[in-house]
């Protein structure tokens, strides 16, 4: 388990600055294993400090949820407020988000078991492999009992094949020994080979609308025997889906569950983004979008303080699943949210707007840092492409300059300014050209700003 320092290291390889919005989400993170390691009487008294990040778009509010996603070995999901609102007059069903949750710890902790009996599953598939490649003969394999009960009952009979030589047997041996050699030795990744696969019936779209994802084969699947459909595909796709079905064959799908459930109520974690979007401004007319507003904030206060909702795989208390929400509160405020709610993210963090420095460090620190993602888009073109320091504090001076004198959409402006600088280069890049190296300087900046007529009328570049 990560300290909370070490968390926020790990954020900072991605996010320039907001160090309040990530110390208050290590020291949560953190808190989850404190709690884990209380006599159960205390346990039960901790609920999570939900926390609520407030500030303009694109300062890394949803990213820090993203990458904080990747840090945990817990149950996240990012949900969207706004989606609740899109349909009916209040919205859609709240709990879906509970449910997704749940369908996250499911694929968490089955890929764990599937870790566990993968060299297993491996073994197996190899050994099915080879069956398909080499098959066996009817005397060899395995006597089927309904087949010597007929046989038996003078039913069907058919000539019984003679039984094989001990050379034959030797051969077939030898032969198999070969092609599972070759198989783990992948020369057969070409071969064609024809599987049985099971079919899958997803469920209808006016179930999963209504927030119910159970597909027929769920309902029906115990009555009637799945259906099985045959398929040729080369051997390197036959053992992805033949070990996938022999993982499925060697883990417990109720132990599955019953952890699954237990880590969603106890370890899971879930982002609210643009809840904003579903506060209502002081001073509304009361009525219309207001009050579908306050409806979903209504909603979502139970799961928050701590219900029990219904899933396909049984009850789930929401008592310490920790909340996370941000949004941008442009027009509305955090105050303009139900007094209920706000009660319930007693941490409120503000982000910072950035600044002229905060781009320059965005355009060149972090590990996925944009100028680094350009060079390797170009460089697949064998264009080698390089920024001089003036050049990258000219590009942070024109997004600054851009975000502070029209709409401010934070660092999403540098991808607007990097499309443009850029924009005849990519599209004269490309066919069998030799290696070409371009550095790029400030002149070359202010050369192709000044024919966008930055300076003047910045919409031209502008989303």
């Amino acid at each position: 388990m990560l300290t909370p320092k070490q968390i926020v290291d790990a954020l900072d390889k991605y996010i320039v600055g907001q160090d309040k919005a990530k110390r208050a989400v290590a020291i949560a993170l953190r808190n989850r294993y404190r709690r884990s390691k209380l006599s159960e009487e205390l346990r039960e008294e901790i609920t999570p400090k939900n926390i609520i990040m407030i500030g303009p778009t694109g300062v890394g509010k949803t990213e820090i949820a993203r990458r904080f996603a990747k840090l945990v070995d817990a149950p996240l999901i990012k949900v969207e407020a706004t989606k609740f609102t899109e349909v009916g007059y209040v919205g859609r069903d709240v709990d879906s988000m509970v449910r997704d949750l749940v369908e996250a710890s499911i694929r968490l902790c089955k890929a764990s078991r599937m870790e566990n009996v993968r060299m297993m599953a491996e073994t197996a598939a190899e050994q099915r492999l080879v069956d398909l490649l080499v098959p066996l003969r009817k005397s060899e394999s395995k006597v089927n009992p309904m087949a010597e009960i007929q046989r038996m009952l003078g039913m069907g009979q058919q000539p019984k094949e003679p039984e094989p030589s001990e050379e034959e047997k030797r051969t077939n041996f030898t032969r198999r020994e070969t092609v599972l050699a070759q198989l783990r030795a992948q020369r057969l990744e070409d071969e064609i080979v024809e599987i049985e696969v099971e079919e899958k019936s997803p469920g209808s779209d006016a179930m999963i609308a209504m927030g119910i994802d159970i597909s027929t084969n769920d309902i029906l699947g115990s009555i009637f025997p799945k259906k099985k459909k045959k398929r040729k595909v080369a051997v390197r796709e036959a053992r992805r889906i033949l070990v996938q079905e022999e993982s499925d064959r060697l883990i417990d799908m109720d132990e599955v569950t019953r952890e699954a459930i237990e880590k969603a109520e106890q370890d899971g974690i879930i982002f609210i983004d643009e809840i904003d979007k579903i506060a209502s401004p002081r001073g509304g007319t009361g009525g219309g979008p207001e009050v579908s507003r306050e409806g979903v904030q209504r909603d979502i206060l139970p799961i928050v303080e701590g219900s029990t909702v219904s899933t396909k795989y049984g009850p789930v208390k929401t008592d310490y699943i920790l909340f996370i929400a941000a949004g941008a509160f442009h027009v509305a405020k955090v105050e303009d949210l139900i007094p209920e709610l706000q009660g319930r993210f007693p941490i409120r963090v503000e982000l910072n707007a950035l600044t002229e420095e905060d781009y320059r460090c965005i355009l060149t620190q972090p590990e996925n840092a944009i100028t680094k993602q350009y060079a390797a888009l170009l460089g697949a073109d064998n264009v080698l492409l390089q920024f001089e320091e003036d050049a990258l504090n000219e590009i942070a001076r024109y997004a600054h300059i851009a975000n502070e004198t029209t709409e401010n959409i934070g660092a999403r402006r540098l991808h607007t300014v990097m499309e443009t600088l850029l924009e005849d280069i990519s599209f004269n890049a490309g066919g069998d050209y030799p290696d070409v190296n371009l550095n790029i300087d400030a002149a070359y900046v202010r050369d192709r700003m000044a024919q966008a007529h930055v300076d003047t009328d910045l919409r031209k570049y502008i989303l």
